[in-house]
């Protein structure tokens, strides 16, 4: 796809993704208000937040379409590990004193709220999530865009722990025993730790990720084992014997170098840029950005 158009469609993605963000945190917002909901308020923090990035994406989004240079030679793509990173930050912060806000709670005797009210609303988040991801899944089918993938990871959440909070706070409703009616005035918070201690391990595997990509660190195991899978077969049939791959992940693009023994004293470079085209070929479907180069390793 041509670069100017794939930069377009991310940046409307990210206002579509702006906009309903904007609409599902005022109603949320509303709700906790009307309800006094600790579950609903978590929502509604979790989300302004990752709104707040959103602002940020739209400005990042055109550093990263701009070609490499000698100031630049991996161009913005770190930028992007960089904002990654301290968007998982932000969110696991919040996600913590949440936690830690419900825990007090509890120990002051906890709330009554009505339950219902914030069940039928949960749903209605619930189909305005899954309307949002289809849309942005379909806007990225063919960018690959680790910004677009982050914000689909974060709609994914709100769509699975509306719908967990909708069933959750029906089950009163349905459901009359003595030792539920006990727990109702710690439902809430209850289903607010639940959310979060489910939230939680996602912005923390962001972080990590990002910061091996900031660091200039290997990718993770199984984006390693693809890339050799993909190229061994091709170097074997070529008698050209592997010896290092050097891989590096900035952002969404991925530099490859695959250091190999020459078979005698002589380098053919026809048969080196045969091969390397080659290999970009096996894995163009696999890596929507990636750049790779096949070298003799000089003893």
């Amino acid at each position: 796809m041509d670069r100017r158009l794939e930069e377009k469609r991310e940046r409307i993605a990210l206002k579509i993704s702006l906009g309903a963000g904007v609409l599902f945190v005022l109603a949320e917002l509303l709700m906790a208000i009307l309800s006094k909901s600790q579950a609903v308020l978590m929502d509604s923090i979790y989300d302004a937040s990752e709104l707040i990035m959103i602002l940020f994406s739209l400005k990042l989004v055109p550093l990263l379409y701009k070609p490499v240079s000698e100031k630049q030679p991996y161009g913005y793509s770190q930028v992007e590990s960089l904002f990654i990173a301290i968007k998982g930050f932000v969110l696991a912060s919040v996600t913590v004193a949440l936690v830690v806000n419900n825990v007090q709670l509890m120990f002051h005797g906890g709330r009554d709220i009505q339950f219902k009210q914030i069940a039928y609303f949960e749903l209605f988040a619930t189909g305005l999530s899954v309307i949002v991801i289809l849309i942005l899944r379909r806007l990225n089918r063919d960018s690959n865009s680790p910004i677009l993938k982050t914000e689909m990871m974060e709609w994914s959440i709100d769509a699975i722990a509306s719908f967990g909070m909708s069933v959750a706070f029906l089950v009163p409703t349905f459901v009359s025993h003595p030792w539920l009616d006990a727990l109702l005035p710690y439902l809430d918070q209850i289903i607010a730790i639940f959310l979060s201690c489910f939230i939680l391990p996602l912005p923390i595997r962001a972080v990590l990720t990002a910061m091996r990509d900031i660091f200039l660190m290997a990718p993770e195991e199984e984006t390693m084992v693809l890339i050799k899978d993909k190229c061994e077969p091709i170097l074997k049939s070529y008698h050209l014997h592997e010896t290092t791959y050097d891989v590096v992940r900035t952002g969404r693009k991925i530099w490859i170098s695959i250091y190999v023994l020459p078979n005698d004293d002589y380098v053919s470079v026809r048969l080196y840029s045969k091969v390397q085209d080659l290999l970009e070929e096996a894995l163009k479907n696999d890596f929507s950005d990636f750049y790779i180069e096949l070298l003799p390793d000089i003893l």
